[in-house]
Protein backbone atom coordinates (compact mmCIF):
# COMPACT_ATOMS: atom_id res chain seq x y z
CA UNK A 1 0.00 0.00 0.00
CA UNK A 2 1.36 3.42 -0.96
CA UNK A 3 2.07 5.76 1.93
CA UNK A 4 -1.31 7.74 2.97
CA UNK A 5 -1.14 11.92 2.99
CA UNK A 6 -1.26 11.76 6.34
CA UNK A 7 1.96 9.82 6.85
CA UNK A 8 3.74 12.30 4.62
CA UNK A 9 6.12 14.99 6.69
CA UNK A 10 4.99 18.51 6.70
CA UNK A 11 7.69 21.18 5.85
CA UNK A 12 8.99 21.71 9.49
CA UNK A 13 9.24 18.11 10.07
CA UNK A 14 11.03 17.43 6.78
CA UNK A 15 13.57 20.49 7.98
CA UNK A 16 13.99 18.90 11.22
CA UNK A 17 14.78 15.58 9.57
CA UNK A 18 17.60 17.04 6.91
CA UNK A 19 19.30 19.32 9.36
CA UNK A 20 19.75 15.92 11.88
CA UNK A 21 20.80 14.12 9.17
CA UNK A 22 22.96 16.82 7.50
CA UNK A 23 24.31 17.15 11.52
CA UNK A 24 25.20 13.70 11.69
CA UNK A 25 26.82 13.42 8.96
CA UNK A 26 29.76 16.30 9.97
CA UNK A 27 30.28 14.59 12.78
CA UNK A 28 30.42 11.39 11.29
CA UNK A 29 32.95 12.62 8.60
CA UNK A 30 34.52 14.86 11.49
CA UNK A 31 35.72 11.92 13.10
CA UNK A 32 36.33 9.77 10.20
CA UNK A 33 38.35 12.39 7.98
CA UNK A 34 39.92 13.96 11.41
CA UNK A 35 41.89 10.38 11.03
CA UNK A 36 42.84 10.98 7.55
CA UNK A 37 44.55 14.39 8.50
CA UNK A 38 46.69 12.64 11.02
CA UNK A 39 47.08 9.47 9.37
CA UNK A 40 49.18 12.55 6.48
CA UNK A 41 50.60 14.72 8.88
CA UNK A 42 51.44 13.15 12.32
CA UNK A 43 50.72 9.17 12.93
CA UNK A 44 53.38 8.65 11.37
CA UNK A 45 56.23 9.85 13.36
CA UNK A 46 54.09 9.14 16.57
CA UNK A 47 52.64 5.45 15.98
CA UNK A 48 56.19 4.15 13.55
CA UNK A 49 58.81 6.29 14.19
CA UNK A 50 61.27 3.46 14.28
CA UNK A 51 61.42 2.54 10.20
CA UNK A 52 62.10 4.48 7.46
CA UNK A 53 59.91 7.07 6.55
CA UNK A 54 58.30 5.70 3.52
CA UNK A 55 57.48 2.41 5.62
CA UNK A 56 55.86 4.92 8.10
CA UNK A 57 53.65 6.74 5.50
CA UNK A 58 52.73 3.64 4.40
CA UNK A 59 51.88 1.97 7.70
CA UNK A 60 50.17 5.17 8.57
CA UNK A 61 48.02 5.30 5.28
CA UNK A 62 47.18 0.86 6.00
CA UNK A 63 46.00 1.68 9.20
CA UNK A 64 43.82 4.49 7.74
CA UNK A 65 42.64 1.65 5.33
CA UNK A 66 41.60 -0.87 8.40
CA UNK A 67 38.61 1.31 9.11
CA UNK A 68 37.09 1.27 5.50
CA UNK A 69 37.72 -3.01 5.75
CA UNK A 70 35.12 -2.97 8.46
CA UNK A 71 32.67 -0.85 6.98
CA UNK A 72 30.51 -3.40 5.33
CA UNK A 73 30.38 -5.14 8.16
CA UNK A 74 28.88 -2.86 10.09
CA UNK A 75 26.42 -2.06 6.63
CA UNK A 76 25.47 -5.93 6.75
CA UNK A 77 25.11 -5.67 10.90
CA UNK A 78 23.01 -2.03 11.24
CA UNK A 79 21.38 -2.51 7.90
CA UNK A 80 19.20 -5.41 9.81
CA UNK A 81 19.26 -3.81 12.80
CA UNK A 82 17.48 -0.73 10.52
CA UNK A 83 15.55 -2.36 8.32
CA UNK A 84 13.89 -4.65 11.18
CA UNK A 85 14.04 -2.38 14.39
CA UNK A 86 13.74 0.63 12.66
CA UNK A 87 16.21 3.89 11.30
CA UNK A 88 16.15 6.32 14.10
CA UNK A 89 17.18 3.77 17.32
CA UNK A 90 20.23 2.68 14.83
CA UNK A 91 21.76 6.16 14.27
CA UNK A 92 21.89 6.76 17.69
CA UNK A 93 23.90 3.75 18.39
CA UNK A 94 26.10 4.25 15.52
CA UNK A 95 26.40 7.88 16.41
CA UNK A 96 26.83 7.21 19.80
CA UNK A 97 30.02 4.64 19.83
CA UNK A 98 31.50 6.91 16.86
CA UNK A 99 31.89 9.51 19.14
CA UNK A 100 33.72 7.05 21.77
CA UNK A 101 36.10 5.67 19.65
CA UNK A 102 37.23 9.09 18.31
CA UNK A 103 37.92 9.70 21.74
CA UNK A 104 39.55 7.11 22.97
CA UNK A 105 41.98 7.39 19.75
CA UNK A 106 43.12 11.15 21.06
CA UNK A 107 43.78 9.26 24.71
CA UNK A 108 46.37 6.98 23.42
CA UNK A 109 49.75 6.64 24.17
CA UNK A 110 52.79 6.78 21.45
CA UNK A 111 55.08 4.11 20.59
CA UNK A 112 57.51 5.53 22.56
CA UNK A 113 55.49 4.99 26.07
CA UNK A 114 53.91 1.45 25.44
CA UNK A 115 55.86 0.15 22.09
CA UNK A 116 53.65 -1.87 20.06
CA UNK A 117 50.70 -2.18 21.57
CA UNK A 118 50.19 2.12 20.32
CA UNK A 119 49.95 0.58 16.90
CA UNK A 120 47.81 -2.41 17.92
CA UNK A 121 45.30 -0.32 19.58
CA UNK A 122 44.87 2.25 17.22
CA UNK A 123 44.19 -0.25 14.50
CA UNK A 124 41.74 -1.41 16.36
CA UNK A 125 40.04 1.49 17.10
CA UNK A 126 40.42 2.30 13.49
CA UNK A 127 38.29 -0.95 13.00
CA UNK A 128 35.45 -0.08 15.38
CA UNK A 129 35.59 3.47 13.62
CA UNK A 130 34.64 1.75 10.59
CA UNK A 131 32.31 -0.42 11.66
CA UNK A 132 30.08 2.23 13.59
CA UNK A 133 30.19 4.38 10.51
CA UNK A 134 29.19 1.49 8.00
CA UNK A 135 25.85 1.27 9.40
CA UNK A 136 25.61 5.92 9.82
CA UNK A 137 25.54 7.02 5.87
CA UNK A 138 22.71 4.48 4.95
CA UNK A 139 20.21 5.59 7.67
CA UNK A 140 21.13 9.30 7.17
CA UNK A 141 20.38 9.34 3.57
CA UNK A 142 17.36 6.81 4.47
CA UNK A 143 16.05 9.40 7.07
CA UNK A 144 16.14 12.42 4.33
CA UNK A 145 15.06 10.79 1.21
CA UNK A 146 12.28 8.67 2.46
CA UNK A 147 10.48 11.65 4.63
CA UNK A 148 11.12 13.79 1.28
CA UNK A 149 8.62 15.04 -1.42
CA UNK A 150 9.32 12.87 -4.63
CA UNK A 151 10.50 15.91 -6.62
CA UNK A 152 12.93 17.06 -4.40
CA UNK A 153 14.31 13.30 -3.33
CA UNK A 154 17.95 14.66 -5.15
CA UNK A 155 17.63 18.38 -3.46
CA UNK A 156 17.26 17.42 -0.17
CA UNK A 157 18.97 14.23 -0.13
CA UNK A 158 21.92 16.35 -1.53
CA UNK A 159 22.14 18.55 1.76
CA UNK A 160 23.50 15.94 4.16
CA UNK A 161 25.64 14.61 1.78
CA UNK A 162 27.57 17.86 2.54
CA UNK A 163 28.60 16.91 6.20
CA UNK A 164 31.43 15.03 4.69
CA UNK A 165 32.89 18.59 3.39
CA UNK A 166 31.35 20.59 7.07
CA UNK A 167 32.94 17.56 8.81
CA UNK A 168 36.38 17.99 6.70
CA UNK A 169 35.90 21.68 7.21
CA UNK A 170 35.68 21.51 11.05
CA UNK A 171 38.34 18.47 11.11
CA UNK A 172 41.47 21.22 9.03
CA UNK A 173 40.10 24.16 10.60
CA UNK A 174 41.01 22.25 14.36
CA UNK A 175 43.89 20.69 12.56
CA UNK A 176 45.17 24.19 11.13
CA UNK A 177 45.17 25.45 14.59
CA UNK A 178 47.02 22.73 16.74
CA UNK A 179 49.70 22.44 13.40
CA UNK A 180 50.56 26.20 14.53
CA UNK A 181 52.29 24.61 17.90
CA UNK A 182 55.75 23.57 17.93
CA UNK A 183 56.54 20.26 16.48
CA UNK A 184 57.41 18.34 20.06
CA UNK A 185 53.97 19.82 21.24
CA UNK A 186 52.14 18.73 18.37
CA UNK A 187 53.30 15.06 18.44
CA UNK A 188 53.28 15.08 21.85
CA UNK A 189 49.80 16.45 23.16
CA UNK A 190 48.43 19.22 20.24
CA UNK A 191 47.11 16.46 17.45
CA UNK A 192 44.88 14.92 20.47
CA UNK A 193 42.49 17.96 20.87
CA UNK A 194 40.97 17.32 17.70
CA UNK A 195 40.14 14.20 18.41
CA UNK A 196 38.81 14.95 21.98
CA UNK A 197 36.52 17.64 20.97
CA UNK A 198 34.13 15.24 19.02
CA UNK A 199 32.52 14.41 22.44
CA UNK A 200 30.99 18.06 22.33
CA UNK A 201 29.70 17.04 18.82
CA UNK A 202 28.50 14.20 19.53
CA UNK A 203 25.80 15.51 22.09
CA UNK A 204 24.83 17.89 19.77
CA UNK A 205 24.44 15.49 17.30
CA UNK A 206 22.55 12.75 19.68
CA UNK A 207 20.03 15.14 21.12
CA UNK A 208 19.42 16.20 17.77
CA UNK A 209 18.71 12.25 16.49
CA UNK A 210 16.42 11.90 19.42
CA UNK A 211 13.57 13.92 18.75
CA UNK A 212 12.83 12.27 15.34
CA UNK A 213 10.47 9.94 14.14
CA UNK A 214 10.90 7.27 12.17
CA UNK A 215 10.40 7.90 8.27
CA UNK A 216 6.69 7.84 7.28
CA UNK A 217 7.88 4.96 4.80
CA UNK A 218 9.16 2.64 7.20
CA UNK A 219 5.89 3.38 9.61
CA UNK A 220 3.94 2.25 6.64
CA UNK A 221 5.96 -1.07 6.37
CA UNK A 222 5.53 -1.37 10.33
CA UNK A 223 2.23 -1.56 9.96
CA UNK A 224 1.66 -3.51 6.89
CA UNK A 225 3.70 -5.91 9.12
CA UNK A 226 1.40 -5.95 12.26
CA UNK A 227 -2.07 -6.71 10.21
CA UNK A 228 -0.30 -9.60 7.90
CA UNK A 229 -2.51 -12.34 8.42
CA UNK A 230 -1.14 -15.82 9.68
CA UNK A 231 2.82 -14.65 10.24
CA UNK A 232 3.53 -18.41 11.38
CA UNK A 233 6.98 -18.60 9.49
CA UNK A 234 10.05 -16.62 10.87
CA UNK A 235 10.96 -14.29 8.24
CA UNK A 236 13.90 -13.90 6.60
CA UNK A 237 16.32 -11.68 7.06
CA UNK A 238 16.83 -8.27 4.75
CA UNK A 239 20.27 -9.06 4.17
CA UNK A 240 19.70 -12.63 3.05
CA UNK A 241 17.10 -11.17 1.13
CA UNK A 242 18.75 -8.11 -0.96
CA UNK A 243 22.05 -9.88 -1.22
CA UNK A 244 20.45 -12.90 -2.93
CA UNK A 245 17.73 -11.23 -4.99
CA UNK A 246 19.62 -7.85 -5.86
CA UNK A 247 22.96 -8.49 -5.59
CA UNK A 248 23.29 -6.41 -9.05
CA UNK A 249 22.29 -3.78 -7.45
CA UNK A 250 25.21 -3.90 -4.76
CA UNK A 251 28.05 -4.57 -7.18
CA UNK A 252 26.31 -1.45 -9.56
CA UNK A 253 26.81 0.98 -6.45
CA UNK A 254 29.92 -0.51 -5.65
CA UNK A 255 31.39 0.42 -9.07
CA UNK A 256 29.79 3.65 -8.93
CA UNK A 257 31.95 5.11 -5.33
CA UNK A 258 35.05 4.86 -7.72
CA UNK A 259 34.43 8.21 -9.66
CA UNK A 260 33.70 9.68 -6.10
CA UNK A 261 35.64 7.92 -3.52
CA UNK A 262 39.05 7.46 -5.54
CA UNK A 263 39.32 11.37 -6.40
CA UNK A 264 38.10 11.88 -2.90
CA UNK A 265 40.60 10.28 -0.70
CA UNK A 266 43.45 11.12 -3.39
CA UNK A 267 42.91 15.08 -2.85
CA UNK A 268 42.13 15.36 0.57
CA UNK A 269 44.78 12.64 1.95
CA UNK A 270 47.41 11.73 -0.43
CA UNK A 271 47.57 14.94 -2.18
CA UNK A 272 48.32 16.82 1.74
CA UNK A 273 50.74 14.33 1.85
CA UNK A 274 52.79 14.52 -1.46
CA UNK A 275 52.19 18.30 -1.42
CA UNK A 276 54.10 18.68 1.83
CA UNK A 277 56.46 16.16 1.32
CA UNK A 278 57.28 15.86 -2.24
CA UNK A 279 56.51 19.73 -3.14
CA UNK A 280 57.51 21.42 -0.42
CA UNK A 281 54.35 23.31 0.10
CA UNK A 282 53.25 24.33 3.63
CA UNK A 283 51.10 22.39 5.65
CA UNK A 284 49.39 25.23 6.57
CA UNK A 285 48.93 26.45 2.97
CA UNK A 286 47.59 22.74 2.20
CA UNK A 287 45.38 22.80 4.74
CA UNK A 288 43.86 26.52 3.36
CA UNK A 289 43.05 25.23 0.11
CA UNK A 290 41.32 22.16 1.55
CA UNK A 291 39.56 24.18 3.55
CA UNK A 292 38.60 26.98 0.54
CA UNK A 293 37.50 23.39 -1.33
CA UNK A 294 35.07 22.65 1.53
CA UNK A 295 33.37 25.85 1.50
CA UNK A 296 32.55 25.42 -2.11
CA UNK A 297 30.96 22.50 -1.83
CA UNK A 298 27.57 23.75 0.00
CA UNK A 299 26.17 25.95 -3.14
CA UNK A 300 27.74 22.91 -5.69
CA UNK A 301 25.63 20.21 -3.34
CA UNK A 302 22.28 22.27 -3.83
CA UNK A 303 22.68 22.72 -7.31
CA UNK A 304 23.35 19.41 -8.47
CA UNK A 305 20.75 17.84 -6.38
CA UNK A 306 18.03 20.13 -7.55
CA UNK A 307 19.35 19.38 -11.39
CA UNK A 308 19.09 15.26 -11.04
CA UNK A 309 15.13 15.88 -9.76
CA UNK A 310 15.21 17.81 -13.29
CA UNK A 311 16.83 15.65 -15.48
CA UNK A 312 17.31 12.52 -13.22
CA UNK A 313 20.21 10.96 -11.46
CA UNK A 314 22.43 8.70 -14.58
CA UNK A 315 23.22 12.27 -16.60
CA UNK A 316 24.29 14.15 -13.78
CA UNK A 317 26.42 11.17 -13.01
CA UNK A 318 27.80 10.28 -15.55
CA UNK A 319 28.54 14.00 -16.03
CA UNK A 320 30.99 13.80 -12.96
CA UNK A 321 32.33 10.78 -13.45
CA UNK A 322 33.25 11.89 -17.16
CA UNK A 323 34.74 15.66 -15.17
CA UNK A 324 36.65 13.29 -13.30
CA UNK A 325 38.19 11.64 -15.55
CA UNK A 326 39.61 14.46 -17.65
CA UNK A 327 40.48 16.66 -14.82
CA UNK A 328 43.02 14.64 -12.42
CA UNK A 329 45.80 15.39 -14.97
CA UNK A 330 44.76 19.36 -14.63
CA UNK A 331 44.91 18.54 -10.96
CA UNK A 332 48.19 17.71 -10.29
CA UNK A 333 49.82 20.45 -12.90
CA UNK A 334 48.24 22.65 -10.67
CA UNK A 335 49.42 21.36 -7.44
CA UNK A 336 52.94 21.47 -9.05
CA UNK A 337 52.48 25.11 -9.47
CA UNK A 338 52.46 25.96 -5.62
CA UNK A 339 50.38 28.57 -6.36
CA UNK A 340 47.72 28.92 -3.47
CA UNK A 341 44.97 30.22 -6.27
CA UNK A 342 45.93 27.92 -9.06
CA UNK A 343 45.56 24.96 -6.39
CA UNK A 344 42.29 26.12 -5.44
CA UNK A 345 41.36 26.16 -8.90
CA UNK A 346 42.67 22.32 -9.57
CA UNK A 347 40.48 20.66 -6.17
CA UNK A 348 37.40 23.10 -7.56
CA UNK A 349 37.64 21.59 -11.21
CA UNK A 350 38.39 18.01 -9.38
CA UNK A 351 36.28 18.30 -5.78
CA UNK A 352 33.72 21.05 -6.46
CA UNK A 353 32.70 19.93 -9.75
CA UNK A 354 33.58 16.51 -10.74
CA UNK A 355 33.19 14.76 -6.90
CA UNK A 356 30.33 17.31 -5.88
CA UNK A 357 27.84 16.17 -8.86
CA UNK A 358 28.77 12.30 -8.35
CA UNK A 359 27.95 12.73 -4.37
CA UNK A 360 25.38 14.79 -4.43
CA UNK A 361 22.97 12.00 -6.37
CA UNK A 362 24.43 9.18 -4.38
CA UNK A 363 22.08 9.16 -1.62
CA UNK A 364 18.96 9.35 -4.10
CA UNK A 365 20.27 6.78 -6.51
CA UNK A 366 21.69 4.36 -4.00
CA UNK A 367 18.71 4.39 -2.06
CA UNK A 368 16.12 4.22 -5.04
CA UNK A 369 17.14 0.93 -6.56
CA UNK A 370 16.15 -1.01 -2.93
CA UNK A 371 12.13 -1.25 -1.59
CA UNK A 372 11.29 -0.66 1.70
CA UNK A 373 12.32 -3.73 3.64
CA UNK A 374 15.56 -4.05 2.36
CA UNK A 375 16.48 -0.75 1.82
CA UNK A 376 18.77 -0.31 4.95
CA UNK A 377 20.90 -3.38 3.91
CA UNK A 378 20.91 -2.94 0.16
CA UNK A 379 22.53 0.95 0.37
CA UNK A 380 25.01 0.25 3.10
CA UNK A 381 26.30 -2.91 2.07
CA UNK A 382 26.47 -1.52 -1.32
CA UNK A 383 28.32 1.83 0.08
CA UNK A 384 30.12 0.21 2.18
CA UNK A 385 31.86 -2.42 0.24
CA UNK A 386 32.53 0.21 -2.94
CA UNK A 387 34.54 2.22 0.55
CA UNK A 388 37.24 -0.74 0.68
CA UNK A 389 37.59 -0.88 -3.04
CA UNK A 390 37.25 2.41 -4.37
CA UNK A 391 38.40 4.27 -1.03
CA UNK A 392 39.74 2.86 2.19
CA UNK A 393 42.74 1.84 -0.06
CA UNK A 394 43.59 5.21 -1.87
CA UNK A 395 46.50 6.45 -0.41
CA UNK A 396 48.03 3.80 0.36
CA UNK A 397 47.77 2.56 -3.39
CA UNK A 398 48.69 6.10 -4.43
CA UNK A 399 51.94 6.49 -1.62
CA UNK A 400 53.07 2.81 -3.61
CA UNK A 401 52.37 4.35 -7.46
CA UNK A 402 54.44 7.38 -7.17
CA UNK A 403 56.91 5.52 -4.99
CA UNK A 404 56.88 2.98 -7.95
CA UNK A 405 57.54 6.01 -9.96
CA UNK A 406 60.15 7.52 -8.15
CA UNK A 407 58.11 9.53 -6.27
CA UNK A 408 55.88 11.01 -9.65
CA UNK A 409 52.25 11.80 -9.84
CA UNK A 410 51.81 10.15 -13.26
CA UNK A 411 50.68 6.97 -12.25
CA UNK A 412 48.37 7.80 -9.64
CA UNK A 413 46.57 10.61 -12.10
CA UNK A 414 46.13 7.11 -14.36
CA UNK A 415 44.19 5.61 -11.39
CA UNK A 416 41.59 8.45 -10.95
CA UNK A 417 41.20 8.55 -14.70
CA UNK A 418 40.85 4.31 -15.03
CA UNK A 419 38.10 4.51 -11.57
CA UNK A 420 36.05 7.45 -13.09
CA UNK A 421 35.68 5.75 -16.84
CA UNK A 422 34.89 2.32 -15.29
CA UNK A 423 32.51 4.28 -12.90
CA UNK A 424 30.63 6.55 -15.89
CA UNK A 425 30.16 3.10 -17.71
CA UNK A 426 28.29 1.62 -14.87
CA UNK A 427 25.85 4.64 -14.65
CA UNK A 428 25.44 4.16 -17.85
CA UNK A 429 24.05 1.19 -17.76
CA UNK A 430 22.32 1.46 -14.56
CA UNK A 431 18.49 2.68 -13.87
CA UNK A 432 17.27 5.79 -14.01
CA UNK A 433 15.23 5.75 -10.63
CA UNK A 434 14.47 9.02 -10.35
CA UNK A 435 10.60 8.53 -10.48
CA UNK A 436 10.54 5.40 -7.94
CA UNK A 437 7.46 4.97 -5.51
CA UNK A 438 9.79 4.73 -2.20
CA UNK A 439 6.49 2.54 -0.92
CA UNK A 440 7.06 -0.01 -3.35
CA UNK A 441 9.16 -3.08 -3.43
CA UNK A 442 10.36 -3.07 -7.22
CA UNK A 443 10.93 -0.29 -9.98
Amino acid sequence: MPVTPKAVLDKSSIRRVVISSWIGNTIEYYDFLLYGLASALVFSKVFFPNVSPLAAMLASFATFGVGFIARPLGGVFFGHMGDTLGRKITLLITLGGMGVATFLIGCLPSYNSIGIWAPILLVVLRFIQGFLVGGEWGGAMLMVVESAPANRRGLLGSIPQTGGFSGQLLATGVFALVTQLPEDQLLSWGWRIPFMLSVVLVLVGMYMRRRLDETPVFQEVQKQHKTKPNKVEKEESPVVTVVRDQWRSILLIMVLRFAESVPFFMTTVFAVSYATTQLGVDKQTMLNVVMATCVLAFPMHALFGALSDKVGRRPVYIFGALCAAAMAFPFFWLLESGSFVLMVLGYILLINIAHNSINAVQPSFFTELFGPKVRYSGASIGAQLGAIVAGGFTPFIAKGLSAIDHNDWTLVACYVVIAALVAAYAAWRAPETSKRDMTKDTL
